[in-house]
């Protein structure tokens, strides 16, 4: 063992010192590691994104062998072959895509992307085949994202616990980043998406929402390789329809002709009273100030090599990525190092380091501020719409402080161990940590003369042990057997700090330091301190998962193969008596044209399978574990989260979060995939449709209590909710001919069902805040009231044949209110009466890809599609019940900049009296749902092959390949959507209108292969 252990560094220090010689020659022979890697196998039945402009048989010989010990050893990825659907984006790598999630966006079926705002950065969600818990916040956006693993490494992602301190539902306190913005598609050889029970039955409770499998470039064969891809592109502004004071009076005017009394005049708003104030009827010309060009750039280096025993890959890359709007961008900085080695012809050493570090400009909206700082100010006067006056307001933000920044790196170990030619081991070690610091100052010019500081450090980190045992053996040349034993240990940490302060003696100290030092009377520090409130957050969670498997796999010539897979999980999230679940998942495929159609001419493919496995699912939270607990909150409705009180800490029963008792138990995922996949017409058309039934069952659902129990809400197990649906995907190559003109074309969509089948303790139905959960209706089901007009006399107020008048909520209805629907007939409009009505999440979502090639030219354009959705107009019902907005102390009334500007779509509604007690513009209506499907053109890349130019290979240049391309992006949206963007969309189904825009970018680029 000392004897391997040295050799192995030695190999490592020779490796480090002689790859840097520019005389190396870097020749890689994938089958000279052949002999090392007999059991190692590909991961199959998964959907794939292959980021490639070459050849699916260059792809196969590109991808070095030692790169799939890493894979196995590090995600022990599934060896059985049920369904593949391929797709190939050949144009990814000229679109500039910020985050893993806009690089999947509209590519694979049954996976759903959505963003909530085009600001750069920011967090966005991926759903795979429906959504498995309801997302009635953006904390519960967290508990249905899948497993992203690159390399096999499991990358750890901001946890939501620290919602726990905040007090609105907006961006999580800190950076806020999407930590997935770090991965480079420049970098990558293949994003795989897994939604197999099989595959997924192999990672564990890691995947119970599906996940995502990346796998970066790998050394090729021959010489060093030496890529650079660069490209410059400018985002430019929008052009919006300003409005000012006059456009406000007129939509104001109808109301007040029709209901408003004296008094109502008396109280008219008082930025809109005064015509001749240039502050509010003078230009509106704010957009020039808000509206900007932003130029984008990024360039990358990747550098390839090594030797049939060792071969290396550096990359390194930066980006700047902005949006046209508030000034905002992100700046990207990634450096990567791969080294794969066979000391012996029985031993093969992997390893990659990843280091990345992410720089955020931060909008200047209002109501991101007042979440931060937790200060709702007088919304009588609006910021003004002049620009000059907005100028003004910038240049107080000037002296504002908002550093943003992420630091990321993960990496892997890997050893293949070829114990004897069908006996193999491997074992890997993974480890992934990023940190997130955030420092914001905001002065007393922005306050009302006081002033806000705030800091925040928090990191996420996680470590793998990971061992894979593999034998093969073959029973004669027709019956094979492979079996695998597998175990892994995974460690979690997360923590953050977080102070914020109050009136701090001076705006030019930007951080305040309070030692709290009482004893302490120097003269300067009590002026330090004096009239300084600091509140001090700290948590820290830490999770374990103890994991064995065992696989078997059974092959009958090359028609028939089945496959199962046992599972042994222990997560320390569970409580004790509930930390470990036992799961199995089986799996069947049949080749049908091997079996009964060897003869036919038609299919040249045809295979049909099925499998079904349960995953189990571990809590993000660790309170779980810990049974029946104190909290430390010590505040009141408006201040829920305070953690003192008359600045003496303390513990208390979790009454406003939700008691935790004994019985809790994890909860687990069923999955059933039926799947078929085909080529046909000598391979010119491919096929793939997978129907899938997804049972998340018994899963915790926090539910609320009658306020005799002292306790908001208990968390109880029972939850279970059903997904059922198809993923499609269809290629064709209409047009094959590297002469002349070629045509390929691919098409995927989604179709999902979602059903709530099972409520804790056996309810039927469950009212949480404002929404509600039936047994038999989907998760994402709108619960609203039905709008049916308005009463134009009192006279028209229905009434009973007892002479009881209608009433809301024991409200008189009068003229000018709206006809709400009663639908159990008790003259009473109550919450009895709300229906269930459309969904938050669309029914199909799907992509069409087109690629076209003459001679040195191609073209390809991507467009996306999310149908069936509806949205609440959020923006239009503040808009309309300006009364109570204007009145209220209220962050949804916070007005910003972009509240003066209008569009050709705006919706009209009744005009109702805005004065009424039953609030006739009330949010929780069908008066305000809308259509939000869309049809959006992604992406269009022209590019040009200068290698094939006379007047660059005349040059003898030496260039393996140069590559010219323009690339236009989110070029076109075709929707019935009032909004800007019916992207904009909240996680809670709500169009605010406040998000920025995804704006439209022109880049111009060159790839350049040495």
């Amino acid at each position: 063992m000392v004897k391997i252990i040295t050799s192995i560094l030695c190999a490592l220090l020779v490796s480090f010192f002689c790859f840097p010689n520019a005389q190396a020659k870097a020749y890689v022979e994938v089958n000279s590691l052949k002999s090392a890697l007999t059991s190692i196998s590909h991961l199959e039945n998964k959907q794939v994104v292959a980021i490639d402009t070459n050849k699916k048989r260059k792809l196969a010989k590109d991808s070095i062998a030692v790169d799939t010990v890493l894979g196995k050893n590090t995600a022990f990825k599934s060896q059985f072959k049920i369904n593949r659907d391929s797709l190939r984006v050949s144009s990814s790598r000229g679109v500039p895509n910020l985050s893993l999630q806009q690089m999947l966006k509209g590519n694979v079926a049954g996976l759903y992307v959505q963003e909530t705002t085009g600001e750069p950065g920011t967090e966005q969600s991926m759903i795979i085949q429906g959504t498995s818990a309801p997302i009635f916040t953006k904390k519960d956006i967290y508990n249905v994202q899948p497993a992203v693993y690159v390399n096999g490494v499991y990358l750890v992602q901001d946890n939501p616990f620290a919602y726990d301190v905040q007090k609105y539902d907006y961006n999580r306190i800190g950076p806020a980043t999407n930590l997935l913005a770090n991965i480079d598609i420049d970098n990558i050889q293949s994003i795989e998406v897994l939604k197999d029970p099989i595959s997924l039955a192999k990672l564990g409770p890691n995947a119970a929402n599906g996940a995502i499998w990346i796998t970066t470039k790998a050394a090729k064969s021959g010489l060093r390789e030496i890529s650079l891809n660069s490209y410059v592109g400018i985002v430019p502004a929008n052009n919006v329809q300003t409005v000012n004071g006059v456009f406000e009076n007129n939509f104001r005017t109808p109301f007040y002709k029709k209901y408003a009394t004296q008094a109502n005049y008396d109280n008219y708003a008082s930025f809109l009273r005064d015509s001749t104030n240039l502050d509010y009827f003078g230009k509106s010309n704010w957009n020039d100030l808000y509206y900007k060009n932003a130029n984008i750039y990024g360039v990358n280096l990747g550098i390839t090599g090594g030797n049939e025993r060792a071969n290396f890959r550096f990359y390194g890359t930066a980006e700047k990525s902005a949006s046209n709007a508030d000034e905002t961008a992100l700046d990207k900085y990634n450096a990567y190092f791969a080294i794969n080695m066979m000391p012996f012809k029985w031993m093969t050493v992997s390893s990659f380091l990843n280091a990345a570090r992410m720089d955020r400009d931060r909008n200047r909206s209002l109501r991101d501020r007042f979440a931060e700082v937790r200060y709702l100010p007088d919304f009588s006067n609006p910021l003004s719409p002049n620009k000059d006056n907005y100028q003004l307001f910038l240049n107080e933000y000037s002296k504002v402080v908002d550093d943003n920044r992420n630091n990321l790196l993960n990496g892997s170990l890997a050893l293949n161990l070829q114990l004897m030619p069908k006996l193999s081991f491997n074992t890997a070690v993974v480890f992934d940590y990023n940190e997130g610091l955030r420092d914001a100052f905001y002065p007393t010019t922005l306050m009302d003369g006081v002033n806000y500081v705030s800091g925040f450090f928090g990191f996420n980190q996680r470590f793998g042990l990971n061992n894979l045992l593999s034998y093969s053996y073959d029973l004669n040349k027709d019956h094979s057997f492979k079996f695998e034993l597998g175990q892994s240990l995974q460690g979690d940490a997360y923590k953050y700090n977080y102070a914020r302060g109050y009136n701090g003696n001076s705006d030019f100290i930007k951080i305040n330091v309070v030692k709290g030092d009482i004893k302490n009377t120097d003269p300067g520090y009590l002026n330090a301190i004096e009239n300084f409130y600091l509140f001090r957050y700290s948590d820290k969670m830490k999770n374990s998962l103890v994991s064995f498997f065992g696989t078997v796999k059974y092959n009958y010539k090359d028609l028939v193969s089945l496959g199962a897979v046992v599972r042994r999980d222990g997560s320390s999230n569970g409580q004790p008596n509930s930390r470990w679940i036992t799961t199995p998942a089986f799996s069947a495929d049949w080749n049908l044209k091997n079996q009964l159609l060897s003869k036919n001419k038609f299919f040249n493919e045809l295979t049909v399978g099925a499998s079904w496995g349960r995953t189990a699912k571990i809590f993000l939270d660790d309170r779980f574990g810990a049974g029946p607990q104190y909290r430390t909150e010590y505040g009141w409705n408006e201040e829920p989260t305070i953690p003192t009180f008359g600045g003496f800490q303390g513990i208390s029963r979790p009454y406003n979060t939700g008691w935790v008792g004994y019985g809790v138990t994890l909860p687990y995922s069923d999955r059933l995939n039926i799947s078929a996949s085909s080529t046909m017409l000598n391979n010119k058309l491919s096929a793939a449709v997978t129907f899938y039934k997804r049972d998340d069952k018994n899963q915790l659902l926090n539910i609320p209590l009658s306020a005799e129990s002292g306790y908001a809400s208990i968390y109880k197990n029972g939850m279970e909710i059903n997904n059922t649906g198809v993923d499609l995907t269809l290629t064709a190559n209409v047009l094959q001919n590297e002469k002349a003109f070629s045509w390929t074309t691919a098409v995927n969509l989604n179709y999902n069902k979602n059903k709530l089948t099972a409520l804790p303790g056996g309810l039927d139905e469950l009212v949480i805040g404002d929404n509600k959960l039936k047994v038999g209706q989907s998760v994402g089901a709108y619960w609203l009231y039905t709008n049916n007009g308005i009463y134009n006399t009192t006279a028209e107020v229905p009434s009973s044949s007892t002479g009881k008048k209608l009433t809301f909520n024991g409200l008189a209805l009068k003229a000018g209110d709206p006809k709400w629907v009663d639908y159990n007939g008790d003259y009473n409009i109550t919450d009895a009466d709300k229906q269930f009505v459309g969904d938050r999440m669309p029914k199909v979502t799907g992509g069409w890809i087109n690629d076209f090639s003459y001679k040195n030219f191609d073209l390809n354009f991507h467009f996306f599609f999310a149908l069936g959705q509806k949205a609440i107009n959020q923006f239009d019902a503040g808009r309309y019940d300006f009364v109570n907005r204007e009145s209220a102390s209220d962050i949804n009334s916070v007005k910003e900049i972009t509240s003066w500007q209008t569009s050709d779509n705006l919706k009209s509604y009744p005009i109702y009296n805005v004065w009424s007690n039953v609030i006739p513009y009330r949010l929780d209506q069908d008066l305000f749902l809308e259509n939000a499907s869309y049809v959006k053109l992604r992406s269009v890349t022209l590019g040009y092959d200068l290698t094939k130019a006379k007047f660059v290979s005349n040059a003898k240049l030496g260039f393996r390949r140069a590559y010219l391309y323009v690339t236009g992006s989110n070029l076109l949206t075709i929707t019935n959507f009032s909004g800007t963007d019916p992207e904009l969309i909240n996680y809670n189904g709500n169009y605010d209108g406040t998000s920025l825009p995804i704006a439209r970018t022109f880049t111009l680029g060159l790839k350049l292969d040495l």
